[in-house]
């Protein structure tokens, strides 16, 4: 059996000529996560079924020029400096007005034209108690894609037991915002072998942050009684994606806010997921208040991933953890501000059995 381990690989070169690099975490029960510089993308996530049958579970592509790619929907990557939307690409924050940079519908989304999706991470292999770790280390500068305040973050994935563990921080030396995640795409029958419709969600959230036009909350919590976002029993992902309520025609399927009921300690329960042919299971825990869940609605077939396999309509789906969308904004929700002399600590874990 391969002993938990490090490995770094060559995984490609940008066009301005900078390496990027891939370094694959070797856990125990033959779980394994490959992790790209750019983007800090999970390129691949290896998880064994109840026969020891590995297979990858994330969507993504065999190159990194792909990930390149104007058609890439963030895949695996970390999300930065604020994962979701901010509306008009435009918050006040202690009296004084920032202008982010518009990339969708004229709001700010995941952090901009240029956010940490798409910068080269310094990366440092760590050996921890638990199992091996990857530390990636990035800072954001003053008022890039509109932000204030220089931003250090670093991001630490680990692999203990069968779980993939997502460690943030971040720091600051002005007033800013931060709200950081990471935008995987699960399949767990693995990637490229069909939709998600068949999986078996179950969220601990009894309320949900209602939009309306460009998926911007409009500051109403609402509660998934009686509509078709209450998982808070295991429910089949497909069997009401196409209901006709006006939150899943505005997102086109499921692309939500959940308010997390967060019982007990951090990090708290978010969600389970069921594979119904591989028994594969996947448990989400974090110490965030939200989760955002994204049933894939805008994979289209034409996008070809690994393999050249093509990503039909929700061949995955993403569990966000994070603060709500467009939180600079509203003042009624848990606030993202961020202020010199303050840390920014996050945790998520994704656990795997089968």
């Amino acid at each position: 059996m391969r002993e938990p381990q490090v490995e770094k690989s060559a995984f490609g070169t940008l066009p301005d000529g900078t390496a990027v690099d891939l370094y694959t975490l070797w856990g125990a029960g033959g779980l394994s996560a490959a992790i790209a510089t750019y983007g800090g993308a999970i390129v691949s996530l290896k998880v064994p079924d109840a026969s020891g049958r590995l297979a990858d579970v994330v969507l993504g592509f065999d190159e990194l020029e792909g990930y390149l790619g104007k058609g890439n929907p963030y895949f695996g990557c970390i999300v930065g400096r604020y994962g979701n939307r901010i509306a008009g690409g435009r918050f006040t924050l202690d009296g004084r007005a920032h202008t982010l940079a518009p990339n969708d519908r004229g709001n700010h989304l995941h952090g901009g034209l240029r956010g940490f999706d798409k910068v080269v991470w310094a990366a440092r292999p760590r050996e921890s108690p638990k199992g091996p770790a990857l530390e990636l280390s990035h800072l954001s500068r003053d008022g890039e894609e509109g932000y204030p305040g220089n931003l250090s973050v670093s991001v630490t994935y680990t692999l203990e037991d069968r779980s993939l563990r997502i460690d943030y921080a971040a720091t600051t030396d002005r007033p800013t915002h931060c709200n950081l995640t990471n935008h995987a795409y699960f399949n767990l029958e693995g990637e490229g072998s069909g939709t998600v419709l068949d999986h078996r969600l179950q969220l601990w959230a009894s309320g949900f942050t209602a939009v309306g036009e460009g998926l911007i909350p409009t500051g109403e919590i609402r509660s998934v009684q009686g509509t078709p976002l209450d998982f808070r029993e295991p429910t089949r992902i497909g069997d009401r994606i196409d209901a006709l309520d006006p939150q899943l025609k505005l997102a086109g399927g499921y692309d939500h806010n959940f308010v997390l009921d967060r019982t007990g300690a951090p990090p708290w329960r978010c969600a389970r997921v069921v594979a119904p042919r591989s028994g594969r299971v996947l448990e989400v825990l974090s110490t965030e208040p939200g989760i955002q869940f994204y049933s894939g609605n805008l994979l289209d077939g034409t996008l070809r991933g690994k393999g050249g396999r093509p990503y039909p309509r929700r061949a995955g789906f993403c569990l966000e953890t994070q603060h709500f969308p467009d939180s600079p904004n509203r003042p009624e929700f848990p606030s993202t501000a961020l202020r010199l002399g303050e840390r920014y600590a996050s945790r998520t874990i994704y656990r795997f059995s089968a």
